[in-house]
């Protein structure tokens, strides 16, 4: 709004261009035909609404699956996933969901994540988090948004945070608030910006173990923040916005998946409004981890509700096409590097 204020436009124009390239995916300032011809001339001079190319793509699910490889330039690329699943309720449409990236890279190390394997390159900007929604907006309706691509979003706050503002805004894309879930490793004083923001998003807090002992070994940058703390900050959140918290957890064969491992977690989170997340590891990162069978994720599973514990298998998509975040950049890069030898 100050740009248009300072070129002495109204203020209406902020609204109007923002739905022309939110809400209807437009990639030209000629398109808006509401504006006045002079205003689209000098916003094409100063301004490129240009979308990321794409360096790479794969499908899985008969194509209700689709992996992107975005170039962001300056040897920058991030990974967005788009699921298709069946309606929730008869009559419902379907759901698309977008996963995110907010990081090139992610600092977490996660000894799991192939993202995690990488480094750490930049931030990204919120309207690099936002085109990443809009490669799949322009072409079908984008129900969900979830924040669980590449990077750690809370170590991003204000991007992540700007980000979700514009997808609810009624001048931004317009997506429900609920449709929207921001997924952290557990960063206090992130998950505190998103309770102040009260903005009705989804949040989902990765516990992966349930010790403090096993979690800082399989996320080494987590030293300093016990699963209470976690715990608490969870309830922090619910208090403040009365929705429910997931707290996810990677499932890892021999590491973290017994059942009195369950029955320990369950101790840690019970009396609090949340469910578990079971996520079966997808082997690509860690050397030596593997996959739980699934009478094993299965015994976790019972292991929790028996314990009183609102538990679910994570319904995976992509498996084959390597859907986990990290992969498909892992691959190409890997490619690049071989094609120069």
């Amino acid at each position: 709004m100050q740009l248009f204020a300072a070129w002495g436009e109204p203020r209406y124009r902020a609204q109007q261009v923002s739905r022309w390239l939110l809400q209807r995916g437009v990639t030209d300032f000629e398109a808006m035909t509401d504006l006045p011809a002079a205003l689209r001339a000098r916003l094409a001079a100063a301004y490129r609404v240009d979308t990321p190319s794409v360096l790479a793509s794969t499908a899985a699910d008969d194509g209700e699956t689709t992996k992107v490889l975005l170039d962001l330039g300056g040897d920058a690329s991030v990974e967005t996933v788009r699921m298709r699943y069946d309606p929730d309720e008869p009559g419902e449409r379907e759901r698309a969901t977008v996963c995110v990236s907010t990081q090139v890279g992610c600092a977490m190390r996660c000894v799991f994540c192939a993202t995690g394997q990488q480094g750490f390159t930049r931030n990204l900007t919120p309207s690099e988090i936002l085109a990443q929604v809009l490669h799949f907006a322009r072409t079908e309706r984008v129900t969900n948004v979830v924040f669980m691509g590449m990077g750690e979003p809370l170590a991003n706050t204000h991007a992540t945070l700007t980000a979700v503002r514009w997808l609810v805004s009624p001048d931004g894309m317009d997506l429900r608030a609920r449709g929207v879930t921001v997924s952290t490793v557990g960063l206090r004083a992130g998950i505190r910006r998103l309770a102040e923001a009260r903005l009705q998003i989804g949040l989902t807090i990765s516990l992966h173990a349930p010790d403090d002992e096993l979690r800082h070994h399989l996320i080494p940058t987590s030293a300093g923040t016990s699963i209470d703390d976690l715990v608490e900050a969870a309830r922090e959140y619910i208090a403040a916005t009365g929705r429910r918290v997931t707290f996810a957890y990677a499932l890892l064969q021999g590491v973290n998946d017994s059942p009195e491992q369950a029955r320990l977690l369950a101790t840690r989170i019970r009396g609090i409004q949340a469910h578990v997340n079971l996520i079966p590891y997808n082997p690509t990162a860690g050397p030596g981890l593997r996959r739980p069978s699934r009478e094993r994720v299965r015994a976790f599973q019972r292991a929790l509700q028996e314990a009183g514990i609102n538990a679910t298998v994570r319904v995976e998509r992509g498996v084959e096409i390597a859907a986990a975040c990290g992969q498909l950049r892992t691959d190409y890069t890997e490619r690049q590097r071989l094609a120069l030898v």
